[in-house]
C-alpha cells in the first residue's frame, strides 16, 4: 500500500521533491509517492508507476517460491535414479544421428544437460505452475481493487463515460458534427460503419505482417538445421558433440535480433493505422494501438519458445522415415530435450530484452540529449542569440528530450508478464529475474520522467485501459499452456506412469524412454541405434504411448479444471472495489441526491422541472 504523503521540504518544488525522494537509486525500497506523482505528472503517470509498483511487491512471492523450486531441483541434481543411471551408462546407450550428417553419439556424453534439465523438470514445477495460476488470479484481482482506490481518491472513477472529450486530431479529421446525449452539445462524429470498415482494413494489415513473423520464424528453424549440419561436419570433436546445442543458442540469438528490428517497424505501421481508423477519444485510440501491437508483439516473442515447446521434435518421424520440411530433416529436440532448450529461449530472450531494454533507458536518452542539447546551441549560435550564463529553468528543460508516452514501457512489463506465466514451467526464476529487473526498471522510468524528459502534458485516466485485459488474457493462456507443457514436454508424467506400472525407484527408467532403430535401418548402417520415443521395432506407436497420451490428456483436463474453478471461486470471493470504497461512492450519492432535493424545494416547480432529467437519473441509482 502507498503509505501517506509526507514529503515536505522548505525550499523545494514538486519535481526536486520527486527528484530527491521517488528518483534515486538509493530509494530502491521505499515507497513510491504516487499521490505526488500524481499531482506533477497527471493521473495516467501516476496510474502506471502503481501498477509497476503493485507487480513488482507481488512477485516477490513468486520469485521466492520459484527460487525454492529451483533448490529443490539442485538438492535432486545428484541423487536421481534416472539421471544416475545415464551419466554411468557408458557406451550403454548408443544413439542415432540427429540430422543428415551428424555421427551416432553415446546417451552419457549428454550427462551435463540432462543434470540441468533436472533443475527445472521435477515435482515441484507442477505445484510452481499451480501456484503461479492462483497467482495471477490473486494479482489482478487485487489490482481490480487497488485501481478502483486510486481512482476514487483521485477522482477518476467516471473519467471515460462523462468527463472525456474527442481527440483534437479527430474533430480536426470528423467529416461532420452530432449531438452528444449525455453532454447535450454538438460534437465531431464520424460514422461507426465507416470505422468498422478501416478496422476490418487494418486488420487485414496486421494479419500479413503476422505471416511476415511467422515466414521469420520458419527461416529460423531452417537456419538451425542447417547449422547443426555445418557444425556437425567439423574436425573438432567437441562442436561436432554440441552441434545441435550450437544451432539452438545461436538460432534464439539470431531470433532476438529479428524481433527488436521488426517491432521498430511494426510500431510505426501500427500507430498510421490506428490514425486512419478515426477514433474518438484519446483513449478509445490508445486502445486500438495498443491492441493492434500486442498482438504483432504476441507473435513476435512468443512464436519461437510456443515452436520449441509443443511443435519441436513432434513431427521427426523415426529412423530410416524421417520427416521433411522444403526437403530438410524437421528439427529434433537437441540432446538432453526441449524443455532445457525452452529454458534456454526464454533466458536468452527474457534477460537478454530486459538488459537490452536497460542498456537503451540508460544510454540512449544521454547520447539523445547530449545531440539535443549541440543541436540547439548550435541553432542559437546561428541566429546570433547570447548565451546568456543563468538561464531560466523552463529554457534548460527544453533541451531535454520530448517525453515518448507510456507505451513502451507497459509493452515492456506485460510481455514480461508473459514469459512469467505463460512458461513458468520451464524456467521456475523467470519470476527471480523479473523481480530484479523492476527493481531497476521503477527507479529508470522515476529518473526518465523527472530529470531526462520533458515534463509531459498532464492527462487523467481511470485505469490502465485494454492492458489489464490483456493481462487477463494472458492468465487464462497460462494455464493452458503450463497444462500442455506438463503434460507432453516434461518427464513428470512418463516417470510417475513408470513408477506406477514398472518400478517405484525408476530404476530402468532410461531404457523404458529409449526405442530401438527399425532392422531395415540398422542393416543400412550396420549398427544398431536408440532414439527417444516410444514405438516398437518396426516404428510405430506402441501400447505405452497410447496409455501415456491417455494420461497426458487427462492431466491438462483436470489441471485445467481445477486452476479455472479455484480461480473463479477466488473471484467470487474477492469484491473489485473495496468495501470502503463503496461507502464513500454511496455517501456521495446519498449526498448529491440530498442536494438534488433540496434544490428542488428551493427554486420551486420551475426548478424542478428543468432538473427533471437529472433526478430520474439520480433516482435510477449509480450504476457502477
Amino acid at each position: 500500500m502507498t503509505p501517506p504523503e509526507g514529503l515536505q521540504a522548505p525550499g523545494l518544488n514538486q519535481r526536486q521533491v520527486l527528484s530527491q525522494h521517488w528518483a534515486r537509486w538509493r530509494k530502491w525500497n521505499k515507497y513510491q509517492p504516487l499521490d505526488h506523482v500524481r499531482r506533477y505528472f497527471g493521473e495516467k503517470v501516476a496510474l502506471y508507476f502503481a501498477w509497476l509498483g503493485f507487480y513488482t511487491g507481488w512477485l516477490l512471492p513468486a520469485a521466492a517460491v520459484g527460487t525454492l523450486v529451483f533448490l529443490v531441483g539442485c538438492s535432486m541434481l545428484f541423487s536421481d535414479t534416472p539421471t544416475q543411471e545415464l551419466c554411468s551408462s557408458a557406451d550403454s546407450f548408443e544413439m542415432c544421428p540427429l540430422c543428415p550428417d551428424c555421427p551416432f553419439w553415446l546417451l552419457s556424453s549428454i550427462c551435463a544437460l540432462v543434470q540441468a534439465g533436472r533443475l527445472f523438470d521435477h515435482g515441484g514445477t507442477v505445484f510452481f505452475s499451480l501456484f503461479m495460476a492462483l497467482w495471477a488470479v490473486l494479482f489482478l484481482e487485487y489490482w481490480k481493487r487497488k485501481s478502483a482506490t486510486l481512482a476514487y481518491r483521485w477522482g477518476c472513477s467516471d473519467y471515460e463515460d462523462i468527463e472525456e472529450r474527442p481527440r483534437p486530431q479527430f474533430a480536426a479529421s470528423a467529416p461532420t458534427m452530432a449531438l452528444n446525449p449525455i453532454t447535450g452539445e454538438d460534437e465531431p462524429y464520424f460514422p461507426e460503419r465507416s470505422r468498422l470498415h478501416r478496422v476490418l482494413a487494418g486488420s487485414v494489415v496486421v494479419v500479413m505482417m503476422v505471416a511476415v513473423v511467422v515466414m521469420f520464424l520458419v527461416s529460423i528453424i531452417l537456419y538451425r538445421a542447417i547449422m547443426a549440419i555445418l557444425v556437425s561436419k567439423s574436425d573438432n570433436t567437441v562442436l561436432t558433440a554440441w552441434a545441435s546445442r550450437i544451432a539452438s543458442l545461436t538460432g534464439s540469438v539470431v531470433n532476438l535480433i529479428f524481433i527488436l528490428i521488426l517491432s521498430k517497424i511494426y510500431v510505426a505501421l501500427a500507430h498510421v493505422l490506428t490514425r486512419w481508423e478515426m477514433h474518438r477519444t484519446q483513449t478509445k485510440f490508445e486502445d486500438a494501438f495498443t491492441l493492434k501491437v500486442f498482438i504483432f508483439q504476441f507473435v513476435n516473442f512468443y512464436s519461437s519458445p510456443i515452436y520449441i515447446a509443443f511443435f519441436k521434435g513432434r513431427f521427426v518421424g523415426y529412423p530410416g522415415n524421417y520427416h521433411t520440411l522444403f526437403g530438410i530433416r524437421n528439427e529434433e529436440c537437441a540432446a538432453g530435450g526441449c524443455l532445457i532448450e525452452l529454458a534456454q529461449e526464454l533466458l536468452v530472450i527474457m534477460v537478454g530484452k530486459q538488459i537490452i531494454n536497460n542498456v537503451q533507458e540508460i544510454l540512449i536518452p544521454k547520447l539523445k540529449g547530449w545531440w539535443q542539447k549541440v543541436r540547439l546551441r548550435s541553432r542559437k549560435r546561428q541566429a546570433g542569440a547570447a548565451m546568456a550564463a543563468g538561464r531560466a529553468p523552463w529554457e534548460a528543460d527544453y533541451e531535454l528530450l520530448p517525453c515518448e508516452g507510456l507505451f513502451d514501457e507497459y509493452l515492456e512489463m506485460v510481455l514480461q508478464f508473459g514469459f512469467v506465466t505463460i512458461f513458468v514451467a520451464a524456467c521456475p526464476l523467470a519470476p527471480l529475474f523479473a523481480l530484479l529487473n523492476n527493481w531497476v526498471e521503477i527507479r529508470l522510468d522515476a529518473r526518465k520522467f523527472v530529470s531526462e524528459s520533458r515534463r509531459p502534458v498532464a492527462e487523467r485516466a481511470q485505469d490502465i485501459g485494454i492492458w489489464f485485459h490483456i493481462l487477463a488474457g494472458l492468465k487464462h493462456l497460462a494455464v493452458i499452456s503450463n497444462a500442455f507443457l506438463l503434460a507432453f514436454s516434461s518427464d513428470v508424467l512418463p516417470r510417475a506412469y513408470y513408477q506406477w506400472s514398472r518400478a517405484r525407484d525408476l530404476r530402468g527408467f532410461v531404457n523404458f524412454t529409449l526405442a530401438r532403430a527399425p532392422p531395415a535401418f540398422a542393416a543400412a548402417h550396420n549398427r544398431t541405434c536408440r532414439y527417444q520415443a516410444f514405438r516398437d521395432d518396426d516404428g510405430q506407436y506402441s501400447r505405452t504411448y497410447w496409455n501415456l497420451l491417455a494420461i497426458r490428456l487427462a492431466f491438462v483436463i483436470v489441471f485445467e479444471h481445477v486452476v479455472f474453478s479455484i480461480g473463479r471461486v477466488l473471484d467470487l470471493l474477492v469484491p473489485d472495489i473495496p468495501e470502503s470504497v463503496e461507502i464513500k461512492v454511496k455517501r456521495e450519492y446519498y449526498l448529491a441526491k440530498q442536494a438534488l432535493a433540496e434544490n428542488e424545494a428551493l427554486f420551486g416547480a420551475g426548478g424542478a422541472k428543468d432538473n427533471q432529467p437529472l433526478a430520474q437519473e439520480m433516482r435510477l441509482g449509480p450504476q457502477a
